[in-house]
């Protein structure tokens, strides 16, 4: 949001957001909180504090939206919950994020994204048989909860232009994960079990949506299975008698096909591949690791990677309007920077701000 022109504050505790300390930094700060903090002002803030809270519920006057992320009842417990806040502002639109939701038996269990995952048995989706399971290669959950966070926020902007209500929104990682699984349920909910991997599509199933060794080593990756796909690759492989195999059920009944694709991808290097294929009408990619990914050139053309002032690249906004487009901003918070500035908005005058920070609620 704050890509995209919105005042973003953090509010931050004396001890500071975490990611300013996870990983090496990079010209004063790390990578994580670089491409998750920018654009933001810091405001710290002792929300134990009567004043404390006080400051904040005039931010919530004056905000349009709050999102915390504390676990269920904690800011109820600080009184800043949004009951509270409604009290104050009837217009606020509260966002509160956490594992498993704000009611319900797992409310309060602790978790972090390989947690939900497990749970929802989403970890278990990227196991091979006989093998066990593997962290996610991606924290899938709490990325999900934060675009869900964001679509949700902007549905209750949108609603409130019509009514002039604000509203709650209670927003699970675990609720989020399992909204995307529809493709695989199939069997758990005609059947009452687990899916067999193996004949699934998206897992390995299908002879044209997988992973290819080639002879250094690397690998290719196939990923549409759409018969048109399927033809133009074994026909200029010399290959036109697979192509009815490719029309029966994903699992075993497609193992001559991948047999076959297997054996002739490891005939050639995977940037070889690259070449010959790139005019074949395939849906294919050459698996990249994450450093040759970023140095691809699309992606500074599309503006997925910017340079900073400070001569720093950082991930840019992937929601490209074309008559408002996002500008992200690589300005970086230093703890507290703008506490003093939000406080003189607010109506604190220099006294009384020394008198906050002498008294640690700022």
């Amino acid at each position: 949001m704050a890509d995209h022109g919105a005042e973003v504050i953090k509010i931050e505790s004396h001890e500071g957001e975490p990611t300013r300390r996870l990983g090496p930094p990079i010209e004063g700060f790390p990578a994580y909180f670089r491409n998750t903090q920018r654009g933001k002002k810091s405001l710290t803030l002792n929300l134990k504090s009567e004043e404390g809270r006080e400051i904040f519920f005039r931010l919530a006057e004056e905000a349009d939206v709050i999102v915390e992320s504390f676990r269920p009842g904690v800011v109820d417990r600080l009184g800043i919950g949004y009951a509270a806040v409604k009290e104050r502002a009837p217009r606020i639109v509260y966002c509160s994020l956490s594992a498993f939701g704000q009611t319900g038996p797992l409310a309060q269990r602790p978790s972090h994204d390989a947690g939900a995952q497990a749970l929802t048995g989403v970890l278990s989706l990227g196991r091979p048989e006989g093998e066990r399971p593997s962290l996610p290669a991606l924290p899938v959950a709490d990325v999900a909860l934060g675009s869900a966070a964001l679509i949700g926020i902007l549905m209750a902007l949108l609603r409130r232009e019509k009514t002039g209500r604000g509203d709650f929104l209670d927003m699970a990682m675990a609720d989020t994960i399992m909204s995307w699984t529809p493709h695989i349920l199939s069997s758990v909910i005609a059947d009452n079990r687990a899916p067999d991997l193996a004949c699934e599509r998206l897992h390995g199933g299908a002879a044209f949506y997988n992973i290819y060794r080639t002879i250094d080593d690397r690998y290719i990756v196939l990923s549409g299975a759409e018969m048109n796909f399927v033809e133009n690759l074994l026909n200029a492989l010399g290959r036109a008698d697979l192509i009815p195999v490719c029309r029966l059920p994903w699992g075993p009944a497609q193992d001559p096909v991948r047999r076959f694709l297997e054996e002739t991808f490891a005939t050639k290097t995977r940037d070889e591949w690259d070449r010959w294929l790139a005019d074949k009408g395939v849906c294919y990619a050459p698996l990249l690791d994450l450093d040759e990914a970023w140095n691809q050139p699309y992606l500074r053309e599309r503006g997925m990677v910017v340079k900073g002032d400070d001569g720093v690249e950082n991930l840019g906004t992937p929601i490209h309007f074309r008559e408002e487009p996002g500008k992200p901003s690589c300005a970086l918070a230093a703890h507290g920077q703008d506490t003093g500035r939000i406080l003189a908005r607010l109506g604190y005058d220099e006294a009384t701000q020394e008198r906050l920070k002498a008294a640690r609620v700022v």
